[in-house]
């Protein structure tokens, strides 16, 4: 395997474990966002009870009788666990935006799209002249 096609493994490595780690974080900060609702939900719900009303709480398949001023505390809690939890989610997606190839220290490096893939799954670099660079990306070319 000559030393491009590993840096070119390298680099779609790299991409699509930063793809992964990107999809995870948008799936876990929509998770956080659905929880958020559903708490401000509840919390609407407790400002509209007495404090001498019933309110049960689920566990198992078992409904308990907890105390309102409790349950209120609880539910303010997790708000404020979840709103910290998505202030400090919200550094990973400006990281993904931030990058840009031209400034990484792979930009001199042929991209996945400067190589045609022949018959059988193998890559190997398009026929024809060495690639261009306009504007620090090598001008794809496409073997034909």
């Amino acid at each position: 395997m000559s030393e491009q096609q590993k840096q070119l493994q390298s680099l779609s490595d790299e991409f699509q474990s930063l793809k992964t780690e990107l999809q995870t974080t948008v799936s876990a900060r929509q998770k956080l966002e659905s929880q958020q609702q559903e708490n401000l939900g509840v919390q609407k719900e407790f400002a509209t009870l007495s404090d001498d009303a019933n309110v049960y709480k689920l566990v198992g398949p078992v409904l308990l009788k907890q105390d309102t001023s409790e349950a209120r505390s609880t539910v303010d809690g997790r708000l404020e666990f979840i709103e910290k939890e998505m202030r400090r989610m919200q550094t990973v997606p400006e990281h993904f935006d931030s990058s840009d190839l031209r400034t990484t220290p792979y930009a001199h490096l042929p991209r996945p799209s400067d190589y045609s893939i022949r018959t059988g799954g193998v890559l190997s670099r398009a026929k024809g002249q060495p690639p261009k660079i306009d504007g620090g990306y090598p001008t794809p070319w496409i073997e034909m």
